[in-house]
């Protein structure tokens, strides 16, 4: 059998005098390793992505996470630090396939940046910068620590109770994790089922209430060291069985 094709959106960066379409490794091994799928990194082209042709392959999309933000822009507001990176071409072509595949039913995995995409693309907010919102903690790593320091667990997060995460994780009510960030969610989107917050409040997973299938967004990192961490390793399974499952069901596992 086929391993099931997972679609990884990349995003532009400026590597010396190109600019080139990435992916981080952590991410696309964790599809491989984790899942146990086929990953395929989609260029960030924007309106000129065909979409059917790629949804008519895939089996599931994971959406990773990246330094730049979801323009402010596409969720009404004005940016308010223009010295944040943004990444236009990735937001053309990650929020009209977050809509396309889950019309479709395809298993669907966000992190981070992703997870505040598929809220964007569905109708919520961001908090721009969640340190200053008052009650709020500051969720950001420190840019002075080395890598190891900035992925490693910083905070809890607790679990809603019979929630589909919880499931994944043996019905776990909370765990600790590693999550980074400076933006959030303020307005949840219609149709999401918050399925953990953090101490303050702030939402950190969710999923897709009425999706027929699998379709979590976490805000932290489940794919850094992934092998070393239970938790993580119950999520990619429980991800790439929901891409196997769809695949059997479209045919193309046989």
């Amino acid at each position: 059998m086929p391993s099931p094709l997972v679609l990884v959106p990349a995003c532009i960066n400026q590597i010396g005098a190109h600019a080139y379409h990435t992916a981080q490794l952590k991410y696309v091994d964790a599809v491989a390793s984790g899942a146990h799928c086929m990953p395929l990194i989609v260029p960030a082209l924007g309106a000129a992505t065909d979409l059917e042709a790629l949804l008519d392959i895939a089996d599931g999309v994971m959406l990773t996470g990246s330094p730049s933000n979801v323009h402010a822009g596409l969720y009404g507001q004005d940016v308010l630090d223009p010295s944040l990176p943004q990444d236009a071409a990735r937001d053309a072509t990650t929020l009209p396939l977050i809509r396309a595949a889950l019309k479709r039913g395809l298993p669907l995995l966000a992190i981070c940046r992703g997870f505040q995409e598929v809220n964007v693309a569905l109708g919520g907010t961001l908090h721009q910068a969640v340190h200053t919102v008052a009650g709020m903690h500051d969720h950001r790593e420190n840019k002075h620590h080395t890598l190891e320091q900035q992925y490693a667990a910083s905070h809890r997060v607790l679990l809603q109770a019979d929630g589909a995460l919880s499931r994944i994780l043996g019905g776990a009510g909370e765990i600790m994790v590693n999550s980074l960030h400076g933006q959030g969610i303020a307005q949840l989107a219609p149709g999401l089922a918050v399925e953990a917050r953090a101490d303050d409040g702030l939402v950190e997973a969710y999923r897709v209430a009425d999706a027929a299938g699998f379709t979590l967004a976490v805000q932290w990192h489940p794919e850094w060291q992934l092998a070393q961490n239970p938790d993580s390793i119950k999520l990619f399974l429980a991800f790439g069985q929901a891409c196997r499952n769809y695949q059997s069901k479209s045919g193309r596992g046989a």
